[in-house]
């Protein structure tokens, strides 16, 4: 994607004029927070090559990163950490993310749409788009916002706790994730509600208690 879908366009010419495109990153991984993005590009912006952040190098998502924020009226990001997200289940964690990334918004949208299907505001209207990263190019926007916001978080979390190579593979129960769970138990920042079968010996069931 380029620029905006003919249903985005819908909303531009219905008369909206702050429409904000809401993501996530984060809700499959075993330890961090997840983090949600919420971007606000005006009408008739272009910006080349916007698509699903899971499909971009980690190179061209950090260069899109930043075209985004160059062009976007305004950009707000929200995490909620892993105590949260075992507290409130990561449906809920993640939800909390999208509001606190659309509070962090010096503008108030006019309408939110929200990768998805499951959402709710009590204030502004939404619609929520399943698949919403590949067919809408403000969606598609804030999912990359939102990786490389939460990859960055995820390097600083590794510089804390090297041993579990957070840097390499952001938390998600990768063979070398799990054995370093095997040899060191969960960290603070691990989701305690998340399970691995291969991880469910009683050593590890005592250790997160």
């Amino acid at each position: 994607m380029n620029t905006f879908s003919s249903f985005e366009l819908s909303f531009f010419h219905e008369g909206i004029r702050y429409l904000a495109g809401i993501d996530e990153a984060g809700r499959g991984p075993l330890a961090g927070p997840v983090v949600a993005a919420a971007v606000v590009i005006p009408e008739g912006i272009v910006i080349e090559h916007v698509e699903d952040s899971k499909r971009l190098s980690p190179a061209k998502r950090a260069r899109l990163a930043r075209e985004i924020a160059d062009h976007a009226l305004c950009v707000g990001v929200g995490t909620a950490g892993a105590e949260e997200i075992d507290a409130l289940n990561i449906l809920r964690a993640s939800i909390l993310a999208m509001h606190r990334a659309i509070d962090a918004l010096p503008i108030r949208p006019d309408i939110l749409l929200v990768d998805g299907n499951r959402f709710d505001h009590p204030t502004i209207a939404f619609r929520t788009v399943i698949h919403g990263d590949a067919q809408c190019f403000s969606i598609a926007a804030a999912s990359i916002v939102a990786k490389v916001h939460r990859d960055t978080l995820m390097d600083e979390l590794d510089d804390i706790y090297p041993q579990y190579g957070f840097r390499r593979h952001r938390g998600y129960p990768t063979a070398a994730h799990i054995e370093a769970l095997r040899l060191y138990g969960p960290s603070p920042v691990h989701r305690k509600s998340f399970t691995v079968r291969a991880l469910l010996t009683q050593e590890w069931k005592r250790s997160r208690r």
